[in-house]
């Protein structure tokens, strides 16, 4: 049985990663903060393949003991998006890479890393032409530059995967509202209306759950993908904010959109991105927009108006 030491593991992808993981057979031991006070793996507690620990990733005597353990460290823990890197530099920084390089430092060559970065190191292009792993990286926000930064430090090592994330949607144990297509959604069920900015503004998009699949193909694939980055989206899911806006208006009708200049992105997020090395390495996400609303929306009906932002 491999063990799996999942950094951040009680977060948004981390608690849909779990279950996968256990699924699959894995033993998997989870560190987090919980700096959210979430509770989103208590439903895991009665596996014998599950541990938790709570702690912090920066802690040097904690994930040196945790790291010997493991075969694959699947490095999630992150402070994630650019306003609350901005919020605290200082911690964004000290999460976002001085973790991932004491991590990196502790174990050895023969333990597998799976890192997911962010495609919003592409920065702003023209939103014409696919982004490939071989397009430069432009990062404009501090987290976009702490997420590039640390994947150029793991890829000069051995036996590492990373994989540029598109934005990622779909229901959660650990949800989330502040993601675009679930904030999409939340808006047109909770208040009715929305006023979007930046409406030409392109990006690529994936459900939760085909990232969840995504990680656990490269565990299982790792000889023959180790050493390169992966772009990870849904090839139809290449929309603008308009787009996408228009199509959550299809499921919920009565969505009143108004198109005006009263805000700027801070990643200032515009491309669309190829994911056809990931494609070629044996992995094809699945799971389309459509389906992600039609989930969304069941799951909203159960949440209410609660706290579930990052930011």
């Amino acid at each position: 049985m491999r063990k799996v030491l999942l950094t951040g593991g009680a977060g948004y992808l981390g608690s849909v990663l779990c279950e996968r993981l256990l699924g699959a057979g894995y033993q998997v031991t989870v560190v987090d903060n919980l700096m959210y006070g979430q509770q989103s793996l208590a439903h895991l507690s009665a596996d014998p393949r599950f541990e938790f620990v709570l702690g912090d990733v920066r802690e040097k005597s904690l994930m040196c003991r945790l790291v010997k353990e493991a075969d694959v460290l699947v490095l999630l823990a992150a402070v994630v998006g650019a306003t609350a890197c901005d919020r605290d530099p200082w911690l964004a920084r000290s999460v976002n890479l001085e973790a991932i390089r004491l991590c990196n430092h502790l174990r050895s060559p023969s333990q597998l890393v799976i890192f997911p970065t962010t495609n919003s190191g592409y920065g702003t292009k023209s939103g014409d032409t696919h982004c490939t792993e071989e397009t430069p990286l432009e990062p404009i926000s501090l987290y976009g530059q702490t997420k590039v930064e640390a994947e150029a430090e793991l890829l000069q090592t051995a036996n590492v995967i990373t994989l540029r994330l598109a934005t990622v949607f779909g229901m959660s144990p650990r949800m989330r509202v502040d993601l675009l297509v679930n904030h999409f959604v939340y808006a047109a069920v909770m208040d009715g209306y929305m006023v979007i900015f930046e409406k030409d503004f392109k990006r690529n998009y994936i459900h939760v759950r085909d990232v969840a699949d995504c990680f656990l193909h490269c565990i299982e694939n790792a000889g023959k993908m180790a050493g390169r980055p992966y772009n990870v989206g849904l090839d139809s899911a290449n929309l603008s904010k308009e787009e996408l806006a228009n199509k959550v208006k299809e499921y919920v009708p009565h969505f009143y959109l108004h198109f005006a200049p009263v805000g700027r992105d801070p990643d200032q997020r515009n491309y669309i991105v190829s994911n056809r090395r990931l494609r070629e390495a044996g992995f094809e996400a699945r799971r389309s927009i459509d389906d992600g609303i039609q989930e969304l929306l069941k799951g909203y009906r159960m949440m209410g108006r609660a706290p579930w932002r990052n930011v």
